[in-house]
């Protein structure tokens, strides 16, 4: 008996789902380890701050305020743009030469285009935590405080976690859905891409004294997550094998004839 079409989905999903959820939660207790237990965050804030001018000096550059805070960020930002307009056209349009698989890839890009940067900005506007810049140890006015410190009474919300800037560029790891699911090792390389674009926006911030390490790896981390529940949701397109596709589509000719 020949396996049903239909349980591939399903066989690649387990595949791919399991790894992935238990990479996360691992992921998630290393970084609030690091955060809660490691002073990394102050010591590379240290590497970037002037202690005798009371500056992070790269905060003014060129480089860093207007190329990749300015330039670099709206390109991704017009980008998400485009991608938010065309499906919004295919939508109403009905693209002719977009099928299932390619209507699902766009809108995995566009949804983490906009979910992506929006639960940042949502979980930055009520955060505890302050920028660099904020803390007294880097000229600011309040103590540093971790993630899973105790709020002190009164305390003067910072507003800056996890990283903004960071996720303008981090939900380009969705390119990794243009090789599914022909080929997973270039998805993979997609992903790191995006990832690595993502983590560059970060490393530019904490030059700056406008993040620390981990706000940018938790904006990573969240970042995966909403793309890994995106690719759960279109996982019917996105992970049917080629072979399957063809016979899906033909079995439900069949029963539409």
């Amino acid at each position: 008996m020949q396996p049903s079409p239909f349980t591939s989905p399903q066989a690649n999903a387990v595949a791919l789902f399991r790894p992935a959820l238990l990479t996360l939660l691992l992921t998630a207790l290393v970084l609030l380890a690091i955060g809660q237990f490691t002073d990394i965050d102050l010591i590379l804030a240290d590497w970037h701050f002037d202690p005798a001018l009371q500056v992070f000096p790269w905060d003014n550059t060129w480089f860093a305020r207007n190329f990749m805070h300015g330039w670099v960020k709206n390109v991704v930002v017009w980008f998400g743009f485009l991608l938010i307009a065309t499906s919004l056209s295919n939508l109403i349009l009905n693209f002719p030469k977009f099928d299932p698989l390619a209507r699902a890839r766009l809108w995995v890009l566009t949804l983490a285009a906009v979910l992506e940067p929006q639960l940042i900005r949502s979980l930055k506007s009520a955060s505890a935590l302050h920028c660099p810049q904020g803390v007294d140890r880097y000229g600011g006015s309040e103590p540093f405080l971790r993630l899973l410190d105790t709020i002190p009474a009164a305390w003067n919300y910072g507003h800056c976690f996890p990283a903004g800037h960071a996720s303008a560029g981090m939900w380009l790891m969705a390119l990794a859905v243009l090789w599914l699911p022909h080929s997973p090792k270039k998805a993979l390389l997609g992903y790191l891409g995006g990832l690595s674009f993502g983590l560059t926006l970060g490393w530019v911030q904490q030059m700056r004294g406008q993040h620390f390490l981990t706000h940018t790896l938790w904006t990573a981390w969240l970042s995966s997550a909403v793309l890994l529940a995106l690719i759960a949701i279109f996982s019917r397109h996105l992970l049917l094998s080629p072979e399957s596709r063809w016979t899906t589509q033909a079995a439900l000719s069949g029963e539409k004839a």
